[in-house]
């Protein structure tokens, strides 16, 4: 994950780790139920042209670290994901729309997503000394002028 990826008119490095849950956080999340969800999850984000770094389904919720395309947000991504794979789910086992279970919403609500970047202690020594580092290039003559 440490490594840029490059487009036409961009270079970006645009990582995140997204945690999405059942609704009731119900624990079905295992044997075949797993295997399609790991599977289309996938396939999903391939299409997106994402990449999944790791992906951790667990009974009741699912951790997954993904790179992402500028190009794509988060919500655009995370629809997408939900959509799909509550639809395929619901074809697959229709016993899943039945109680205790959940008619047609298979997904909680919200969804968690934090950015995975470089170290936010480097950020800030590197804003906060910046302009120390810039005068000390002046006044060893390591800048640039239009006239010289």
């Amino acid at each position: 994950m440490g490594t840029y990826k490059q487009q036409s008119h961009v270079v970006w490095q645009c990582n995140y780790h997204i945690v999405l849950c059942p609704k009731y956080r119900f624990r079905v999340l295992t044997g075949l139920v797993k295997d399609l969800v790991e599977h289309d999850i996938k396939m999903l984000c391939q299409w997106k042209d994402c990449e999944v770094e790791e992906l951790s389904v667990q009974p009741d919720h699912i951790h997954l670290l993904v790179s992402i395309p500028p190009k794509v947000s988060i919500s655009e991504l995370m629809g997408l994901l939900k959509g799909k794979l509550a639809i395929k789910l619901f074809k697959s086992y229709p016993q899943l729309k039945q109680k205790p279970y959940w008619g047609n919403h298979f997904w909680s609500r919200g969804y968690f997503v934090n950015t995975i970047g470089l170290n936010e202690d480097m950020i800030r020594r590197y804003v906060l000394h910046q302009e120390e580092e810039d005068k000390k290039e002046e006044t060893n003559g390591k800048h640039f002028t239009l006239f010289d």
